[in-house]
């Protein structure tokens, strides 16, 4: 099992990448051509899955903080002049990756309760 304070450092690690890389000039940010929206909730249903597997049971409050980081990113880009623009349909897009996420996060963990070798399954 990994430490606790390593999920933590890679869950931070990785919602420090998702902001550079929302918020850097658009030239330095690599080009994926995926659909826009299809990103933004890739991005955020990650960063889910790794602060729901990082926290564990905290699932309101690490949807309450995603859900907080990715409102702040657009309106962090709507205030930029680096080539962003803030988009309600990316904060919304942000949050179904999030709540698919922990969804997944949550299936997963019942999962593993329901099959666990300590209830004799």
């Amino acid at each position: 099992m990994i430490p606790r304070p390593l999920r933590l450092a890679a869950f931070l690690a990785a919602c420090a990448t998702v902001v550079w890389l929302s918020v850097a000039p658009t030239a330095a940010v690599p080009d994926v051509n995926l659909w826009d929206k299809l990103e933004h909730a890739g991005a955020y249903l990650g960063l889910a899955l790794l602060g729901a597997w990082a926290v564990r049971a905290r699932s309101w409050t690490l949807a309450a903080g995603l859900f907080a980081l990715g409102v702040g990113v657009e309106i962090a880009q709507g205030t930029m002049g680096w080539g962003r623009q803030g988009d309600a349909l990316d904060a919304l897009a942000n949050s179904i990756g999030i709540a698919l996420g922990l969804g997944i996060a949550r299936l997963v963990g019942e999962w593993r309760m329901v099959k666990s070798p300590a209830r004799g399954e």
